[in-house]
């Protein structure tokens, strides 16, 4: 298995091998370095700690965090992350040249945040006539409770807070590698505004 962190750029498009226009995720990903490897004997699992998004100010990392860096004599990193790869050694570092046109990855990232909002938005309801005085437009309408069961059934649709959360995309395909820039160019949208970071995982 292999995986890299990497940042959103934004989208794009580009076109395809068969002529046609494609719309793409600019992901630029890696390279991410070895803090820390994980074994069965010391940790009980394992797996590797990765960094990524070096931090240009050593005096913004705390103490804590600068000992980690310390101890794999590396420079220190605003993102961590453990991967479970086990054949790669401490200070050693993940680039896209891992990965070729036309694989098939997993992202996972954190979704645009979109506040409060109705269960219209949130829950996709159809609501009611939109005209005529109906005053029942955008509304959540009866959510089932009366004598029985004097509560509001667990997991009810209702308005609430929507986006913000982690979102995992599968069978993504990457029509580019370009390695002399740390850029993947993936088929397709991926999770999170520009500047979210993302896990990318590459497919057996």
């Amino acid at each position: 298995m292999t995986e890299i962190l990497g940042k959103k750029l934004g989208m794009t498009q580009v076109i395809g091998e068969d002529g046609k226009m494609c719309p793409v995720t600019v992901v630029a990903a890696g390279p991410c370095c070895v803090i820390q490897v994980k074994t069965r004997e010391n940790d009980g699992y394992e797996a590797i700690k990765v960094g990524f998004s070096e931090i240009k100010k050593v005096k913004n990392v705390n103490k804590p965090m600068t000992g980690v860096f310390s101890k794999a004599n590396s420079k220190p990193y605003r993102i961590l992350r453990e991967f479970h790869m086990s054949d790669l050694k401490t200070g050693e570092m993940i680039t896209v040249e891992r990965f070729s046109k036309g694989d098939i990855v997993t992202v996972s990232g954190i979704s645009k945040g979109k506040g409060f909002q109705g269960v219209m938005k949130r829950h996709n309801y159809a609501g009611g006539p939109g005209s005529h005085g109906s005053m029942f437009n955008r509304a959540p309408g009866s959510i089932g409770a009366s004598s029985y069961p004097s509560r509001v059934w667990k997991n009810k649709g209702m308005p609430g807070h929507m986006g913000s959360e982690r979102v995992t995309v599968k069978n993504l395909k990457i029509i580019d590698v370009r390695a002399e820039q740390n850029v993947l160019l993936i088929l397709g949208a991926v999770p999170g505004a520009k500047g979210t970071y993302l896990e990318i995982r590459k497919e057996k």
